[in-house]
């Protein structure tokens, strides 16, 4: 992928869209996405743990983690970051296999209320089917730990 003009020359057959709303500000969702040391505590599926090795927000930064699954088993992940507009705007590049571009949005519907749309855009619209049913439930269950952070009494990031 690598340049914003994919994003946006995408369709619908190709997207897999997540949109939920929190009740927290916007800049307190975005901190949750980018301080890494939040970060690692609710990304990804249930049952799964990470470790960051590299963190660089920024346009051409690398994000570079290992997802420890509940079995053991470790999936390497490689991501670049192509946009970062705070506290609203996120995008980066997943590198490792399946490729696809995050493009996160934080829209803030009140002072204390923030739309939160994760779209994931495939290469095609046949490697998008084949995992729509799977990301999108694990999707869920990405926004239900973030919620569970957000809801901690130490999550004084901001």
């Amino acid at each position: 992928m690598g340049t914003e003009q994919k994003m946006t020359a995408t369709s619908p057959d190709r997207e897999v869209v997540s949109v939920r709303t929190f009740e927290h500000r916007r800049e307190l969702i975005f901190e949750a996405w980018t301080n890494p040391d939040c970060l690692k505590n609710w990304w990804g599926p249930n049952g799964f743990t990470n470790t960051f090795d590299e963190f660089d927000l920024r346009p051409g930064g690398m994000w570079r983690f290992t997802m420890h699954g509940p079995d053991g088993t470790n999936y390497p992940n490689e991501s670049v970051f192509v946009r970062i507009e705070a506290p609203k705007l996120i995008i980066f590049d997943h590198l490792s296999q399946p490729q696809f571009q995050i493009v996160a949005t934080f829209d803030e519907l009140q002072e204390t209320k923030t739309r939160l749309t994760f779209r994931m855009i495939f290469k095609s619209a046949e490697q998008c089917n084949a995992l729509r049913a799977f990301v999108q439930v694990k999707n869920e269950e990405n926004f239900d730990r973030l919620e569970a952070e957000l809801q901690r009494d130490d999550f004084l990031y901001t």
